[in-house]
């Protein structure tokens, strides 16, 4: 079985019925076209085609191929995984962890999400950044080293709306050199005018790409349009950003493997479609927040290294995005075999890097080394943290060093 994508269809309008018909095929046509049942068989089988499935061509790897690195049978190899995963990773990417941080601007929120910290029946302290406040956040970020910031917000379309992050952005872009936003889902032109302050990334998580779980965590507000957010990482591509991020929260829906299939579909899609965004995929797993919510199921920390490592045999050019969530000893394993992207000194409430506890945060952290002590570890273990991207810049300081004429 070869499972492949396919490549037209007669555009009909969004269910949402507010969109203008896509051309062409999106991700929302193929999602529901994907063998799931089969593939499933396939992840869950003891004796799946494991060898099959490593001495692949990185490239021509399929979705039966990915989900045979997600079995039971590949889960007791999972030594040899790793070592063809730290293999592949260092030759796509060398031996370098890009750095980045979170910086929320507000935790006001109109959506209830069952999981979220945010959620706006929530008894929390809530605080949204002025400009000074934004400003002194971002600085103390910047010395510390980061030079790529991802700005997040809770959703609430009043008061931190388009024109709201447009400002921010404007603000942020004269000292920052890598922005992106981890925000509400907007139209192509909203992300256009995103672009245009200066943004040049968009990050969002379907959180779960089951239908019915969806649905059954996300009860209120606009964040209940499932197909509407599945279709934000080809608006936010179609507009221009450089990057490209997605995910699932692993604990939201029962089978994480099912999960991951959707996840790693979604991004071969967008990597073939969207070829001018890089694409990158998060592995976040459910943390404690105010919400008290606790998932159904849980991925384990040899599955998540399993997953990691299967991500990143299927997806060679993808980076693979880790955040504070984790563990340092997790953390520390997973930045060896397969992820490229990296925060640090993480804090999830508006001002928390220079006012902590003055709100509440979204999700409880569980790295809590500095961002120094995650550069000193990672040189320990060989790889040189990177705090800018130096694919954007290089151009600009080719050209200055040509000189004039």
């Amino acid at each position: 079985m070869s499972v492949r994508f396919g490549r037209t269809r007669s555009p009909d309008e969004d269910s949402d019925g507010f969109l203008p018909p896509y051309p062409g095929v999106t991700f929302a046509d193929e999602l529901p076209r994907l063998p799931m049942g089969l593939l499933l068989e396939v992840a869950g089988s003891p004796s799946a085609r494991v060898d099959r499935a490593l001495v692949a061509s990185p490239f021509d790897r399929t979705l039966e191929d990915f989900a045979a690195l997600l079995s039971p049978a590949a889960g007791e190899r999972l030594e040899e995984l790793a070592r063809a995963s730290h293999r592949l990773t260092v030759a796509r990417f060398g031996r370098t962890m890009r750095m980045y941080a979170p910086l929320y601007l507000s935790n006001e929120c109109l959506s209830t999400c069952a999981y979220c910290g945010f959620a706006r029946e929530l008894p929390i302290a809530r605080k949204t950044l002025s400009p000074e406040e934004t400003l002194g956040e971002a600085r103390h970020l910047l010395r510390q080293g980061f030079r790529s910031i991802l700005l997040l917000t809770g959703e609430h379309e009043r008061q931190t709306g388009v024109p709201f992050l447009e400002e921010r952005i404007r603000l942020l872009a004269r000292e920052v050199p890598q922005l992106a936003v981890e925000v509400q889902v907007w139209s192509e032109g909203e992300y256009r005018r995103l672009y245009e302050a200066g943004c040049e990334g968009v990050v969002i998580y379907q959180e779960t790409y089951d239908l019915g779980s969806y649905a059954k965590v996300h009860l209120a507000g606009r964040k209940r349009r499932y197909r509407w957010r599945l279709l934000g990482p080809e608006r936010a591509a179609r507009a221009g950003m450089r990057r490209v991020g997605i995910g699932a929260l692993f604990g939201l829906h029962e089978s994480w493997r099912e999960e991951a299939i959707a996840v790693a579909a979604h991004a071969r899609f967008l990597m073939k479609r969207y070829w001018r965004s890089q694409v990158t995929v998060s592995v976040p797993r459910m943390r404690p927040s105010a919400a008290g919510y606790r998932p159904t199921s849980l991925i384990s920390d040899q599955e998540l290294a399993q997953l990691v490592c299967a991500l990143r045999l299927f997806l060679p050019d993808a980076g693979l995005v880790l955040s504070t969530r984790e563990v340092p000893e997790l953390r520390d394993g997973l930045m060896r075999i397969g992820i490229t992207h990296v925060s640090a000194g993480s804090h999830t409430e508006p001002g928390g890097y220079e006012h902590p506890e003055e709100a509440a945060g979204q999700f409880e952290i569980a790295d809590l080394r500095s961002p120094g002590d995650v550069a000193a570890r990672l040189r320990e273990l060989g790889y040189d943290p990177v705090w800018e991207d130096w694919a954007r810049v290089t151009p600009r300081v080719a050209a200055s060093l040509a000189g004039p004429g």
